[in-house]
């Protein structure tokens, strides 16, 4: 049941969303900071493309590990609590890889940002569900993946644009620190927007399957949980090596390589947009979700079996992220859909957290790819994953709990 009244002023809903989806884009600001400056920390430690990519695995291992765990935390202490702690990890962990002397104390601190990443899916999805009115839910959803997508967008920039005109990438890694302190102050200042109340522990929530485990015999909760690890399998690849692979491929010039990810994860963002409007019918959410899929397998063959100029390699990469925004917000509202009412932060837990399996296997298997130097294969890699959301998208519909589906219409 929702904290507020549904009928909520759009001022109080505006205000939640906006410190949720800052705390968001934190989170997807911190899994990118490592990727871009590979080429310096590889030629710093002398590493292949697969020891660079062990570095995301850990990341991605504890991120893992803790999800679901984070789930039942904040459906235990509050998702506020929770969310502090969060930041204040992601805070900590590039200070201490800025720090860091070796390559093997670098696996300390990248599972200490794993730690912290944790958090911020069942923290946000029960803050965003239990406050924000429901006729706003499907706006709330873009603007949350939206901010993922534009702290995705803004790292390469970031450490990047620092690493060039300092020389050094470590500063980089301070000056994402530093701006992560900044955040978690803000989010703390603007605290009144994030508390919810705690649903009280019953007989009656027990049997309706909405506290301890009874979640997991859901067979949509498992739907939904291969779904967002075929997803994480081929947003891994794109975040990871796919932008170097294209620059094998078509030519880039090292500058316009880091400038696709940032491209691809703007115009992701603009799509998201568009998806939250059309997702206003939670019934269409299928069908959107796969029809943005589909199109971006494709372009996904065109940059992989195609020769191309840099310039349209950049446009080819806008249009692929267009089509997976496109997708976001009818992707969350397939897991609002298969929640059972008092479960949100366990069921968002153990579903996102198929997003961390896909992730930490994502960099092992393309890293090896590009040390064999097959860099098309990289691609067709993306594009057959894509591909096979299509399928794991309406698997997710034919498990969903009719009783869900009924109340998201």
């Amino acid at each position: 049941m929702n904290a507020i009244a549904p009928t909520a002023p759009l001022r109080a809903d505006a205000s939640t969303i906006g410190v949720i989806s800052l705390a968001h884009g934190v989170s997807h600001f911190g899994q990118l900071i490592v990727p871009p400056l590979f080429p310096w920390i590889g030629e710093a430690f002398g590493l292949s493309y697969t020891e660079l990519g062990l570095l995301l695995t850990v990341f991605f291992v504890v991120s893992f590990a803790g999800q679901a765990i984070a789930g039942f935390v904040v459906d235990h202490l509050g998702a506020e609590k929770v969310l502090y702690g969060g930041l204040g990890l992601m805070t900590l962990a590039p200070l201490g890889l800025a720090l860091s002397p070796s390559y093997g104390l670098m696996f300390v601190f990248m599972a200490l940002a794993g730690l912290g990443n944790c958090v911020f899916h069942p923290v946000d999805f029960s803050i965003l569900n239990a406050r924000v009115s429901p006729p706003r839910l499907g706006h709330a959803y873009a603007a949350h993946g939206i901010s993922g997508n534009l702290g995705w967008a803004l790292a390469p920039l970031f450490v990047v644009g620092i690493t060039t005109a300092t020389g050094s990438w470590r500063t980089a890694l301070l000056g994402v620190s530093a701006l992560f302190a900044l955040v978690l102050l803000l989010v703390w200042l603007q605290r009144a927007h994030l508390h919810i109340e705690r649903p009280a522990r019953s007989g009656a929530a027990s049997q309706t399957g909405s506290a301890g485990f009874d979640f997991l015999k859901l067979p949509a909760v498992w739907a939904c949980f291969g779904f967002f690890a075929v997803y994480a399998l081929a947003l891994g690849g794109v975040q990871a090596f796919a932008p170097q692979a294209a620059g094998k491929l078509h030519d880039l010039p090292a500058a316009q390589v880091a400038l696709c990810l940032s491209i691809y994860m703007v115009a992701a963002g603009a799509g998201m947009v568009l998806g939250g409007h059309l997702v206003r019918d939670p019934r269409r959410s299928v069908q959107i979700a796969a029809t943005g899929f589909g199109v971006s397998a494709v372009l996904a063959l065109f940059i992989g079996l195609g020769h191309w100029a840099p310039l349209m390699v950049l446009v080819l990469f806008g249009l692929m992220g267009f089509g997976s925004g496109i997708a976001g917000p009818s992707r969350d509202l397939l897991v609002k859909q298969a929640t059972p009412p008092g479960a949100t932060g366990r069921v968002y837990g153990v579903v996102y957290s198929g997003l961390d399996v896909g992730m930490m296997l994502a960099p092992l298997g393309y890293g090896l790819l590009m040390d064999a130097g097959r860099y098309r294969e990289v691609w067709l890699g993306v594009a057959t994953l894509l591909g096979l959301l299509i399928l794991t998208a309406l698997n997710v519909r034919r498990s969903a709990r009719p009783q869900a589906m009924a109340a998201a219409g």
